[in-house]
């Protein structure tokens, strides 16, 4: 098992298709995209824990810092060792995390949701996450938007399929439930037997990417690729930059604080994504107009627009360049918050349009920062660098779900806000998304001393 695993068995043949890697980056990240469906079986670990939502929402945070830390940590370690080995290990900490918070909503016992779900679940995260977007630069220098949306729109997708499976996973589980019903809520034992049931599922299908990854050959190019026609692209540099050396540029901070800016304003509403669209479209009695079905089934289409968007627009970003393409991001964010704030009560189709180009941009965020690594850094170590970069994911994902929280827990019970409870979170992530297009119009080239030379980066490629 540890020979199969390694790097050296994973190196492909002249007949190997690249088009074969796309799917195996599909099969794990559209397992770990289940983190994005949590707000599915929020509402029954509240009832079931006796807890209020940000003790809740901080599992989600967890996962989501463990995520940036796993990832930075070990992005060097995946570099070496290669996807396939990354990929297992993923696999792994994924589904151990769903067993491990199975217990701990068993027993009732919140701390061991937040060790196995939010850690250990956490851990398989980034591991997850990085582990196929450097191998697939690697294989498409000619498309990488295209080919890092490919995989990583699986993370934005995990969702539309978890969302569904969830709640009719609960309603087997416990017959009492009634999805369609806006005032059934699952039992504590549904939710657990649901974690089982999707640790076990999970780590199979994630298997079919580890049997499948590879990692081209050393000086492997796609045919009629020209590098010299890519490296003419402005911010696209001709070197590669190490790990060690890209935390010591300016330009990484400042895409740092990019990616922290677009996350911390999707995730916040992602996170709230089932019970917002009934907040917002409440009647005057106090009985939401949205039945829990139809937020469901918001949470997948809004599942439909994250994955949409990390394919749609880090493709474009393959025209356009990814300093334009973050400069609608966070732009054009900034108008359709104000929008959502003043105006997104006033008609259900106004309210779902604008949530789902939201999350459309949040999704193209993820996908397009691989790419921008590898315009400013190069190919060299730009796994390792975007573990590092993912850092971000993790401070968002504390101060994304903490804002909203804490604005929605200080203006009442869930259950009984109104549209007007969420303006002064929405007023924050926009002044947040002006903060990052700032930071995105500061960034330049990388300085030349900064580059690697070029006898060693050909010898870690080798390596």
């Amino acid at each position: 098992m540890t020979s199969f695993l390694s790097r050296e068995r994973t190196i492909a043949g002249p007949e190997f298709s690249r088009w074969l890697i796309p799917p195996a980056a599909l099969a794990v990240h559209l397992c770990i995209g289940q983190a994005y469906a949590t707000s599915v079986y929020k509402t029954a670990l509240v009832k079931h824990l006796g807890a209020d939502q940000t003790s809740v929402g901080i599992v989600f945070s967890i996962a989501i810092v463990m995520l940036g830390l796993s990832a930075a940590v070990a992005g060097t370690w995946v570099d070496r060792n290669g996807p396939r080995k990354a990929m297992f290990t993923a696999a792994c900490f994924w589904a151990a995390g769903f067993l491990v918070g199975a217990l701990g909503i068993a027993t009732k016992q919140l701390w061991l949701i937040y060790l196995g779900y939010g850690f250990i679940g956490g851990i398989g995260l980034g591991i997850g996450y990085i582990s196929p977007v450097s191998t697939l630069i690697k294989w498409f220098p000619d498309r990488p938007g295209l080919a890092t949306g490919l995989a990583i729109m699986g993370f934005g997708g995990g969702a539309l399929i978890a969302s569904p499976l969830s709640t009719q996973l609960m309603s087997l589980y416990d017959p009492a439930y009634v999805p369609s019903d806006p005032k059934s809520v699952a039992s504590g034992s549904a939710v657990a037997l649901l974690f089982v049931t999707l640790g076990i599922v999970y780590f199979i299908v994630m298997m079919y990417g580890v049997f499948t990854v590879k990692v081209p050959a050393d000086n492997w190019k796609p045919a009629g690729f020209d590098p010299a026609a890519e490296t003419a692209k402005p911010l696209v540099s001709k070197a590669d930059v190490s790990a060690a050396n890209a935390i010591r540029t300016p330009q990484f901070y400042f895409l740092w604080l990019v990616l922290f800016c677009n996350v911390t304003a999707g995730i916040g509403i992602l996170e709230q994504a089932a019970p917002m669209i009934q907040d917002f479209f409440r009647g005057d009695n106090g009985v939401s107009t949205v039945a829990a079905a139809a937020a469901t089934g918001f949470v997948g289409l809004l599942s439909i627009a994250n994955m949409g968007g990390r394919i749609l627009w880090s493709t474009t970003s393959d025209l356009i360049g990814r300093k334009p393409m973050y400069m609608i991001y966070l732009g054009v964010g900034i108008v359709l918050y104000l929008v959502l704030a003043f105006a997104g009560h006033l008609h259900t189709a106004l309210f779902v349009l604008i949530t789902a180009l939201i999350l459309s941009f949040y999704g193209g965020g993820f996908s397009t920062v691989p790419a921008y690594l590898r315009d400013l850094f190069g190919t060299y170590q730009v796994g390792a660098i975007h573990g590092r970069l993912l850092t971000a994911w993790s401070a968002a994902g504390i101060a994304g779900p903490l804002i909203v929280n804490g604005f929605l827990d200080a203006q009442g019970k869930p259950g009984t806000l109104t549209a007007s409870a969420y303006q002064p979170a929405l007023f924050t992530m926009i002044a947040i998304l002006l903060v990052g297009f700032v930071a995105n119009l500061l960034i330049r080239p990388v300085a030349e001393r900064f580059h690697e030379p070029k006898s060693a980066t050909t010898e870690g490629a080798t390596a």
